[in-house]
């Protein structure tokens, strides 16, 4: 190792130790001993901003230490990958090397019961209407009628809102209702005419009758009413 410095090592040095660089590198670097890179920088700084810049300068050391412990821990892992890549044709050694528990089969299975239920294939229910038994009317409805005062009788698949149900409750017959009269004018056409009926109580007195007549719903607004 040299025994003098140069003035140009030493201020290499200087601007070194500032920026963070290690006393020991610096004195690889320079072929000297580490008291004399110390003495050297303690002369230049002083002794206060010299032991300012070594506490700086140890987390950087601390650092250093664990990247190069990292990377050799990488290089480790990467030649172990190597190794088990280049054996993985042979099962003793894999075995050796992998838990079991990653690559062994699963050999059982969850059975899931059956449904214990029989399925119901009948026709789907239709379920929307309400009976008229439970229908709160108000005390004045209206309806359409023709000018011979016939009632105006449709089938329920005339009624777009209802098209969901089943194709046998579409053929039903039906009579319309409004509880509200403008509404009931809007939909009344020049052969028409809106009637009436002052006594809700007359639906359920000519239900037998109008069921008689193949009339076995009333819709309105509100609900599908079954007779």
């Amino acid at each position: 190792m040299t025994k003098r410095l140069t003035e140009k090592q030493k201020e290499e040095i200087l601007k070194s130790f500032k920026t963070g660089i290690s006393i020991d590198v610096l004195s690889q670097k320079h072929n000297c001993t580490h008291s004399t890179i110390t003495r050297n920088l303690r002369k230049s700084l002083g002794e206060i901003e010299y032991k300012e810049l070594l506490n700086k300068s140890k987390p950087l050391k601390e650092k250093s230490k664990i990247y190069k412990k990292q990377n050799n821990d990488f290089k480790e892992t990467n030649f172990y990958n190597e190794e088990l890549k280049n054996d993985s044709n042979d099962p003793s050694d894999l075995n050796e090397n992998v838990t079991v528990s990653n690559f062994a089969p699963i050999d059982s299975f969850f059975e899931i019961a059956p449904i214990d239920y029989e399925m119901d294939n009948s026709s789907r229910k239709e379920l929307s209407s309400v009976p008229l038994s439970e229908v709160d009317f108000p005390k004045v409805v209206y309806m359409l009628v023709d000018k011979k005062i016939e009632l105006e009788i449709k089938l329920l698949k005339d009624f777009p809102e209802w098209e969901f149900l089943p194709h046998d409750d579409l053929n039903r017959k039906t009579i319309e209702i409004f509880f509200d009269l403008n509404l009931a004018k809007r939909s009344c056409n020049k052969e028409q005419k809106v009637l009436k009926v002052p006594n809700t109580d007359v639906f359920r007195i000519a239900a037998p009758i109008l069921i008689e007549r193949g009339i076995s719903r009333i819709v309105c607004a509100e609900n599908l009413i079954a007779l």
